[in-house]
């Protein structure tokens, strides 16, 4: 397995990942095959403008070079403080054989080699227990801050993302997951080895 910056030619990749209703049942629901489509011109002006990190993940099975799903990082602000935030999918057919933490600890290794961002967010959804686990196991912590940016622009809470408790009024309090990129994710015995180490 490898890691490659998204290609032009990414079109069809990102249509398997962003039209399937249960890859993105914890995202709000499948894309429309044109947004799918436009995501791709999308990463590739972040990735362009040095705004973010997307990456594609390469297995070759069942052919050379199948894209078995992507790693991204993008910058924006969460309580008026610039950040980056990490997202990931795994086709269903790729998932289960640690390509997400692999390729997710790889991408966390190159964000603290280029010491762009000093804290790196992900927000699973409450119900997507293997990005959950995946973060424990990365040394993720919890937030008590849990504000993003929503798909409009503005600063919210994180509706339907993990919790982090409840207030004195038994309100849910929303958190998202941080990663100090001044030190590195644990590794496990489990975790496939990169190339190179």
């Amino acid at each position: 397995m490898r890691l490659r910056d998204v290609e032009s030619g990414d079109g069809p990749a990102y249509v398997r990942m962003r039209c399937d209703p249960a890859m993105m049942a914890h995202l709000g629901g499948p894309f429309p095959e044109e947004r799918a489509e436009a995501q791709v011109g999308h990463d590739l002006a972040l990735v362009g403008s040095g705004a973010g990190l997307v990456k594609m993940i390469l297995v070759d099975s069942p052919a050379p070079d199948t894209v078995a799903g992507t790693v991204t990082v993008s910058q924006h602000e969460i309580d008026a403080t610039p950040a980056a935030e990490i997202g990931w999918m795994v086709l269903p057919e790729h998932q289960g054989r640690g390509l997400a933490r692999w390729a997710v600890s790889s991408v966390l290794d190159e964000v603290r080699r280029g010491g762009r961002w000093s804290v790196v967010h992900a927000f699973p959804g409450v119900g997507n227990t293997p990005s959950n686990r995946l973060c424990r196991r990365l040394g993720f912590t919890w937030s008590a801050s849990g504000r993003r940016r929503s798909a409009t622009g503005s600063s919210g809470p994180t509706t339907g993302r993990s919790i982090c408790g409840t207030d004195r009024a038994g309100q849910a309090l929303p958190c998202g997951l941080d990663w100090p990129s001044s030190r590195l994710p644990r590794r496990g015995a489990d975790e496939c080895v990169r190339a190179g180490d």
